[in-house]
C-alpha cells in the first residue's frame, strides 16, 4: 500500500480524499494556488505545495509542477479527484513516465471515454443502447442546420470534450441550432481548448440515471447501482439520489449490465460512472462515460456501505476487488442536495465574498456535510461556487427527505448568498416527492425563475409563534436592565402584533416554564427554548414538537427561515402597529434605463453602439462567469445613449454597461 499520496485538486473533494488516506493510515500532500493558501484541505493535509497564481491554466492544470510536487515530497501515487486534470490522458502518461502511480483508470480508458464522439462509437460496439445523432466533427454552422434538420428537432448540442453542463444547448428550430452552435463552440473552446461540438437527438420528458462502475487489475468489474441525477438546472446537476425511485429491477439489471460491457471494453480500472438518458418507457440511452469519482458518488457509499475512494486506491496500488456482483446489495436510501454560491432569486446568478458565518448541521448516521470551507473562507471568482454537498440517509426515501429538511434548516450560511431556499423548495414539490421526476422539472416549474412566493410555509403560525417568542424576550431583558428607579420598572405588555406579508396578526404572549405560550387566533402555541440572545439557530418544540430555525435581527425586523421559507417579521404594540399601517412606503429608484450586470464577471463583448436602435430580444452584451456565457438581451425597443463598460472589464453586480435614452 502506498505510504503518501497527492492529491491534484482543491475544496471539497480534496478534504474528502482526505478522510479517507488518514482512515487508511496513508500520508496526504495538498497543493494548492495563490487564491487558496488558506483554504481547508491545505489545513487538513500533511503537507502542502505552492503551485502557482489563482486562474487554474496557471496551477491546478500545470501537470510539470503537479509533478515537481510529487518529487518534493515523494508521493507515490496522486488522486486527481474530479474537474483539473482527472481526466486529462497526458496527465497520466506523466506520472507513468516518472513511475508516479495514477488513482485513476489507465490512458486507454481516458482517452476512449474522455471524446464523446469516440465513445459513443464503442458503445455501439459494445452493445450499449445509444441516442440516435451524428457523432462526425462538425465543421460550421451551416453544416450543424442541415444535420439538425436531418435529425429532427429537438436536438442536443454538445461539447466533444465537455461537462458540467458547459458547451450544451438544446435547439428547436433552426435559428436556436444556429445560435446555440455558436454559443456551444465558444463555451467548448473556452473550458477545454476544443471547439469540436456533435449533435444528437434530444429525448423529450428525459430522466438522467448513471450507473456506478469500479473494476480492478485482475479483471474484474462490477457495478455498484445506478443514481438518479434528473433534478438538474441548465444542465447542472441539483439533487441526487441513490437508488432511483423510477427503475425497475430488471431495467436496473440490464444497465448495469451494458455499463459493465462498455467497461470491459476498454479494460476499465478503477471508480467510474456510465450515464444513460431514460424516457418515460424505461428505454435507456447511452451518454457518456465519467473517467473519474463523481461529485455525487457519497449516496452510492451510503446504500452500498462502500468507500469509493478507499477502493479506487486499493485498486491502483493493484489489489483485487475483495467483493463479486452478487455480493452488491443496495440497503436504505440516499439523497444529496449541492450548496452552491448563487442567488436562486436572481436567476440563480453566482455569489462571490466571504462566509462571514458558516454552520452546517451535524453530522451523524443519517446527515453527512462534504465541504471544502470553514467560517471565515473566501468564495472566488476563480472556482467553483460549491459550499458543500449535504448528504442525508434513510431507510425508506421518504426517511431520506424528512432528514434532508431538517439538515437544510439547521444549515446557516451569511456573507454570501446560498441556494439552501431552493433545495428546501424542491425537497417538498410534489414531483420530487412522488418520484415524478425529468430533467425538464426544474424548468418546467419555475419557467420564470425561482420566486420566495414559490414557497409559501405550509404553517404561518409556527413562524408567527416563534417571532413572538423572540421578541418577548428581547422585551423582558430591555425590562430588566439597570438604570431603572425602583418602583418605576418597565412594563412588559403581553398583546403584541406580529406583522408578516404586510398583514397584521395580533397575539397574546403569557410566560411560561420554559418559554412562552403564544395565543394566536384561538389558539395556544407552547413554544419552550433555550435559545440564546444572537444565536442563529432556535432550537426548541412547539406544542412538544421539535422545530429548528434560522433566525436573524435586523433593527426592528426578524428574518425567518424555515423549510425554504423566509418571512421578514417585525413585532409591535398594537398602537405603534396600528401607526406603521399609516407610514408612507419609499418607492425604488428607476433602473429601467440601465443594463446592469446581473452577476460579478468578465464582459467579454458589447454588441451595441451609442445612437443604435435596439428591438426587444437582440444581443447587448456577453458576460463570462465560472466560465459560462451569459447573453444579456434588450427587454424591450430602446436607443443606446451611453456604454459604460468595455470588453475585458470585470464587472461587480449590478454595475451598468448601457444607458437607454
Amino acid at each position: 500500500m502506498f505510504k503518501k499520496i497527492l492529491i491534484a485538486n482543491r475544496g471539497e473533494i480534496a478534504c474528502r480524499v482526505i478522510k479517507t488516506a488518514r482512515k487508511m493510515g496513508i500520508k496526504t500532500v495538498a497543493v494548492y494556488s495563490e487564491a487558496d493558501k488558506d483554504a481547508l484541505h491545505v489545513e487538513m493535509a500533511d503537507e502542502a505545495v505552492f503551485i502557482g497564481p489563482p486562474p487554474t491554466a496557471q496551477s491546478y492544470l500545470v501537470i510539470d509542477r503537479i509533478l515537481q510536487a510529487c518529487k518534493d515530497t515523494g508521493a507515490e501515487a496522486v488522486h486527481p479527484g474530479y474537474g483539473f486534470l482527472s481526466e486529462r490522458p497526458a496527465f497520466c502518461e506523466a506520472l507513468e513516465k516518472e513511475g508516479i502511480v495514477f488513482i485513476g483508470p489507465k490512458v486507454k480508458a481516458i482517452d476512449a471515454m474522455g471524446d464523446k464522439i469516440t465513445s459513443k462509437k464503442l458503445a455501439k460496439e459494445a452493445g450499449v443502447s445509444t441516442v440516435p445523432g451524428y457523432t462526425e466533427v462538425i465543421k460550421d454552422t451551416k453544416e450543424a442546420v442541415e444535420i439538425a434538420s436531418g435529425i429532427g428537432y429537438p436536438v442536443m448540442i454538445k461539447a466533444s470534450a465537455g461537462g458540467g453542463g458547459k458547451g450544451m444547448r438544446i435547439a428547436w428550430n433552426d435559428a436556436e441550432c444556429a445560435d446555440g452552435f455558436e454559443r456551444a463552440t465558444n463555451e467548448a473552446r473556452s473550458s477545454f481548448g476544443d471547439d469540436r461540438v456533435f449533435i444528437e437527438k434530444y429525448i423529450e420528458e428525459p430522466r438522467h440515471i448513471e450507473i456506478q462502475v469500479l473494476g480492478d487489475s485482475h479483471g474484474n468489474i462490477v457495478y455498484l447501482g445506478e443514481r438518479e441525477c434528473s433534478l438538474q438546472r441548465r444542465h447542472q446537476k441539483v439533487i441526487e439520489e441513490a437508488p432511483s425511485p423510477f427503475l425497475d429491477e430488471a431495467t436496473r439489471k440490464a444497465m448495469g449490465e451494458q455499463a459493465v460491457a462498455l467497461s470491459r471494453a476498454v479494460d476499465y480500472q478503477s471508480a467510474g460512472t456510465v450515464e444513460f438518458i431514460v424516457d418515460a418507457k424505461r428505454n435507456f440511452y447511452f451518454l457518456e462515460m465519467n473517467t473519474r469519482l463523481q461529485v455525487e458518488h457519497p449516496v452510492t457509499e451510503y446504500v452500498t456501505g462502500l468507500d469509493l475512494v478507499e477502493q479506487m486506491i486499493r485498486v491502483a496500488a493493484g489489489e483485487k476487488l475483495s467483493f463479486t456482483q452478487e455480493d452488491v446489495k443496495l440497503k436504505g436510501w440516499a439523497i444529496e442536495a449541492r450548496v452552491y454560491a448563487e442567488d436562486p432569486f436572481r436567476n440563480f446568478l453566482p455569489s462571490i465574498g466571504r462566509l462571514v458565518k458558516y454552520m452546517p448541521p451535524k453530522e451523524s448516521d443519517v446527515v453527512r456535510v462534504d465541504t471544502g470551507i470553514y467560517e471565515g473562507s473566501e468564495v472566488s471568482m476563480y472556482y467553483d461556487p460549491m459550499i458543500a454537498k449535504l448528504i442525508t440517509y434513510g431507510s425508506t426515501r421518504d426517511r431520506a427527505i424528512a432528514h434532508m429538511r431538517d439538515a437544510l434548516n439547521e444549515f446557516f450560511i451569511r456573507g454570501v448568498q446560498h441556494n439552501i431556499s431552493f433545495l428546501a423548495a424542491l425537497m417538498v414539490h410534489t414531483r420530487f416527492m412522488t418520484g415524478r421526476i425529468s430533467t425538464n422539472m426544474i424548468a418546467e416549474e419555475y419557467p420564470q425563475g425561482f420566486h420566495a412566493s414559490d414557497v409559501p410555509h405550509d404553517d404561518p403560525a409556527l413562524l408567527i409563534s416563534v417571532a413572538a417568542f423572540i421578541h418577548r424576550r428581547y422585551m423582558d431583558r430591555a425590562a430588566q436592565t439597570s438604570g431603572q428607579l425602583l418602583g418605576h420598572e418597565r412594563k412588559v405588555g403581553n398583546d403584541w402584533v406580529v406583522l408578516m406579508g404586510g398583514q397584521q396578526h395580533p397575539v397574546h404572549v403569557d410566560p411560561a416554564d420554559g418559554g412562552y405560550d403564544v395565543v394566536y387566533m384561538g389558539e395556544t402555541y407552547q413554544v419552550r427554548s433555550d435559545w440564546q440572545f444572537g444565536y442563529p439557530l432556535f432550537k426548541g418544540t412547539l406544542n412538544g414538537t421539535e422545530i429548528c430555525i434560522q433566525v436573524e435581527r435586523r433593527d426592528m425586523i426578524y428574518r425567518l427561515f424555515h423549510w425554504g421559507s423566509q418571512a421578514d417579521m417585525m413585532v409591535l404594540s398594537p398602537r405603534i402597529a396600528d401607526l406603521q399601517a399609516l407610514m408612507p412606503v419609499k418607492a425604488p429608484p428607476d433602473l429601467s434605463k440601465f443594463l446592469l450586470s446581473p452577476m460579478p464577471g468578465l464582459l467579454t463583448k458589447v454588441a451595441v453602439v451609442v445612437g443604435q436602435e435596439v428591438k426587444a430580444g437582440e444581443e447587448l452584451a456577453v458576460i463570462e462567469a465560472m466560465k459560462m456565457e451569459n447573453v444579456l438581451r434588450a427587454e424591450q425597443d430602446a436607443k443606446v445613449a451611453k456604454v459604460m463598460a468595455a470588453p475585458g472589464d470585470s464587472l461587480a453586480v449590478d454595475q451598468a454597461i448601457i444607458e437607454f435614452e
